[in-house]
């Protein structure tokens, strides 16, 4: 069936999650694309938690439906071997520092000059611009310089990442809608650009669009820690017979509808106690609600509380681990959990296709690559080198 991106060729220079998760949802809606790591390969490829063959778990999620090759870019004969991949290539992704990335020869003017076309996505720490340029940063430096750090976790305890790398995942999805524009924009015209991304810019992004430095400039406030509440409602999780569950009322009918639920329809329909909820948006009756849905929470099922919050149209859900997760019906449904077979492994559940398509559906048809696995098909089927100047280039350490 066709995908897409169908005919789009990818080239990757990426380590870690920003970098190949993007080329990965591009490969995932047809792109062929090619990982390119130095030979001895990548250090990601040993990052995280490994298999028993020595492999990383998060590198076979991110690099799951690409061709792999190694090259020694900054060698004579690499540097030729590159400018022939760029040539027939329509998007490079890579995510290093502006010099780095200069000193490589993988930025925007030096790929611009082999291939005018060319898209070039650029991601790093803090952007292409800026007094930040060169600085050095990770996920969590972003989401520490963001704010987001200083309102996660509970009061009084010291500001808290998110164990998910989510500004790593969400900068990658902005390259890739960016390379989308970016190609669209070549369709019309048939000129490329330079797609500039950063952790940062993607961190802030977030608390700007949840309004928390408009809500600053406007009214002066600082948000703080609040643990599991939102800043709008009361939510949290609470400890039921056999698990934990977690209720997120969200609107006031809802609480309402929770406090009949629970037999304590005297709250519910009691004016002061609702004028207190309406003077702000915010939890103020908290100090009240919290005692009294711990303790009725604790005397029923996960289930139970489960199929009440279905009947009121309330957010309630169980609290899953690992193990429950990966046995969801819905995940299944959806298939975002999808076996790939690795060699000295066996079945592994990697991530699905995240974005569903009526017409052209994204796939991933192969496992991710074992280091220089396709040089030859490359090398020799995509730029023509006979299978004697392949040998000579891998003896030679180019490749």
């Amino acid at each position: 069936m066709a995908k897409p991106l169908d005919g789009v060729r990818v080239l990757e220079f990426g380590i870690l999650i920003a970098g190949p998760y993007c080329s990965t949802l591009l490969g995932e809606m047809g792109a062929e694309v090619i990982r390119v790591e130095r030979p001895g390969g990548e250090y990601d490829r040993m990052w995280g938690p490994v298999a028993a063959s020595g492999l990383s778990m998060p590198f076979m999620n991110v690099a799951r439906g690409k061709k792999g090759i190694t090259l020694n870019v900054r060698s004579d004969e690499g540097v030729a071997l590159l400018k022939e991949l760029v040539k027939r290539s329509d998007i490079v992704v890579q995510n290093f520092p502006r010099s780095v990335a200069k000193k490589t020869g993988v930025d925007y003017d030096s790929l611009k000059a082999i291939n005018p076309a060319i898209i070039v996505v650029c991601i790093s720490g803090f952007g292409y611009s800026g007094p930040y340029a060169e600085h050095v940063c990770l996920d969590t430096i972003a989401q520490s310089m963001s704010g987001g750090m200083s309102i996660t976790g509970y009061p009084g305890t010291p500001p808290t990442r998110s164990a998910v790398p989510y500004v790593d995942f969400g900068t990658a999805m902005n390259a890739a809608l960016g390379a989308m524009f970016a190609l669209y924009h070549r369709e019309r015209t048939g000129q490329g650009q330079m797609v500039d991304v950063s952790l940062l810019d993607t961190a802030v992004s977030m608390m700007a669009s949840w309004g928390v430095p408009a809500e600053h400039t406007l009214t002066g406030k600082v948000r703080s820690q609040q643990g599991n509440h939102s800043f709008y409602n009361p939510s949290n999780s609470y400890q039921a017979r056999d698990g934990w569950v977690f209720i997120a009322p969200a609107v006031q009918r809802r609480h309402g509808d929770l406090l009949r639920a629970m037999g304590r329809e005297d709250l519910a329909d009691d004016e002061e106690f609702q004028e207190r909820y309406n003077r702000e948006m915010m939890f103020y009756n908290n100090d009240i609600m919290e005692p009294i849905i711990r303790e009725w929470v604790a005397q029923q099922s996960v289930d139970d509380v489960v199929r009440l919050g279905q009947e009121l149209r309330m957010p309630v859900a169980p609290v899953h681990t690992i193990a429950d997760m990966v046995k969801n019906p819905q995940v299944h449904a959806r298939q975002m959990l999808v076996d790939f077979d690795y060699p000295d492994v066996g079945p592994v559940p990697l991530c699905g296709v995240t974005i569903k398509l009526s017409e052209t559906p994204g796939s991933t048809e192969r496992r991710a690559p074992m280091m220089g696995e396709h040089n030859e098909e490359i090398y020799q089927g995509l730029l023509g080198l006979s299978a004697g100047e392949v040998a000579s280039l891998k003896e030679k350490g180019v490749i």
